[in-house]
């Protein structure tokens, strides 16, 4: 007993740095030492954890509601939709694939290669670093963790430290499903998100804004450990004279008002043709107080409305709605605040000048500028001021104008007519482009994302190639001027 007293000892008198860069080691390497028994691990294994985790979300669901509840208001059925649901529907689609995303995939040869055989071996890049966000903190937490599960990786996770009650949660999933020399989860702020950072982590899968995103990259590179980034930006919506407006209006105002605004692939300000520009601002309007009442009061009590996460972002948006509505911004709908409740009503803003610190920001919250435009190309020259977003959402039933849009623009992923929904697609990547992100995850593309591709060449007993060995004489030279002719 007395080296443990000892050592309990030893704990109490450091510092709360060092007690945590010790466990951070001492977790560190215990994976370290167990990667490759990790990575051994068959499809039968692999899905049998994945199965455990869908158990116990299913008998979990109540507490994930409560404890997304209490971290930000936020209503059930946006928890089963945009929390639940994906991380189920991520797990299942997984299940049903990995033993043909984990086969070795065969490549076609050439007349130089005909004598090989030539394939692509999936193997688990070891220990990986997932830094979640805040603002779907179970989806966004656990998406990547069933990704690095499927490939065969030994992980660390920190969760948001502005979401404590869904964090501990998450901690008790991994503390009852896995031993921590596989999943270890550790909770804290930016200093231990920093402390995680100087380990040589094989992959660092970090969501969050493209500011801590240049962080995680240069922290990364000091070790050349590869990364995904999936980062945000201003998603654009542009609204063309064809389209069906009344459709348009339900998906928008559902994609820019879910969970208060607070996603990276959030619909950011609206581009409307100015012939269709009157009908699109009323209807908005009405859709929103169908949403969530009809009146600033109903809207403030509503029950399927979120709240902004801390009074430092409700602080932030206000800031960009006086400041817009200073330099000429008209409030249509909303602009009602309470720091309180860090409560923003669903705001709509017209005639918001583009030089506006609200039309160049990620805005991140429940307020949507609406800015008039003669044609898409005017829009597509808006678009271009600003960096490649994570999404672009189009309504139109023009397609030389959906082309117009498709060919003149960059973007993380696109949806016509239609807002977020792509994000759910499990055959479709998600990611971001230059600032918006880097890599994708999602089904297959997250099994990718933490195995790297490994080259696998055999070679038969004939061999050509030694036809051309040194020394080069005039008849093997013979031989490679054929060679690079021909081949």
């Amino acid at each position: 007993m007395l080296p443990i007293i000892d050592a309990i000892s030893d704990l109490l008198h450091q510092g709360p740095d060092q007690a945590m860069h010790k466990r951070l080691d001492s977790v560190f390497q215990a994976q370290q030492e167990n990667r490759y028994a990790i990575s051994k691990t068959t499809a039968s294994e692999r899905i049998a954890k994945l199965k455990r985790i869908l158990r116990w979300i299913d008998n979990h669901r109540s507490d994930i509601h409560k404890a997304l509840r209490a971290d930000f208001n936020k209503p059930e059925a946006e928890t089963d939709l945009s929390e639940i649901l994906v991380v189920t529907g991520e797990i299942k689609h997984a299940i049903k694939h990995l033993r043909r995303w984990m086969k070795p995939r065969r490549v076609p040869g050439s007349l130089t290669f005909m004598t090989t055989s030539a394939s692509i071996q999936f193997e688990a890049r070891g220990v990986v670093l997932i830094i979640a966000p805040w603002n779907f903190p179970f989806n966004l937490t656990m998406g990547p963790v069933v990704s690095a599960i499927a490939a065969g990786n030994c992980m660390i996770v920190k969760p948001s430290e502005l979401t404590p009650a869904t964090s501990a949660l998450m901690g008790k999933l991994f503390a009852e499903l896995f031993p921590e020399n596989e999943i270890a989860m550790f909770e804290g702020d930016k200093d231990v998100a920093t402390m995680l950072l100087d380990r040589p982590f094989d992959h660092i899968f970090f969501t969050g804004s493209p500011a801590v995103g240049r962080i995680v990259q240069q922290a990364a590179a000091k070790h050349l450990s590869t990364v995904t980034l999936e980062l945000g930006g201003k998603s654009p919506v542009i609204v063309d004279k064809s389209a069906s407006m009344d459709d348009a209006v339900a998906k928008i105002a559902w994609g820019k008002f879910m969970n208060n605004g607070q996603a990276c692939i959030a619909p950011d300000y609206a581009l409307v043709h100015k012939d269709r520009y009157a009908d699109f601002v009323q209807k908005m309007s009405r859709t929103v107080e169908k949403y969530y009442g009809d009146s600033p009061e109903a809207r403030k009590t509503s029950e399927h409305y979120a709240r902004i996460i801390t009074e430092r972002h409700h602080t932030r948006l206000k800031g960009l709605v006086d400041k817009a509505i200073e330099q000429g911004a008209k409030l249509v709908l909303g602009g009602t605040a309470d720091a309180s409740e860090k409560y923003l009503a669903p705001t709509l803003l017209t005639d918001v000048p583009i030089h506006s610190p609200i039309m160049k920001e990620e805005i991140f919250g429940p307020v949507l500028p609406i800015v008039p435009v003669d044609s898409v190309e005017e829009a597509i020259g808006i678009i271009h001021k600003l960096e490649k977003p994570l999404a672009l959402y189009m309504f139109s039933n023009n397609q030389k104008n959906i082309n117009t849009v498709l060919s003149g623009t960059t973007a993380g992923g696109t949806c016509i007519n239609d807002t977020m929904i792509h994000f759910l697609h499990p055959n479709l990547p998600f990611g971001g482009v230059n600032f918006s992100g880097s890599g994708n995850s999602h089904g297959f593309y997250g099994f990718r994302a933490f195995s790297h591709e490994r080259a696998l060449l055999r070679h038969h007993r004939l061999a050509p190639m030694k036809l051309m060995f040194p020394p080069y004489t005039p008849m093997v030279r013979k031989i490679i001027n054929l060679v690079v002719r021909y081949m």
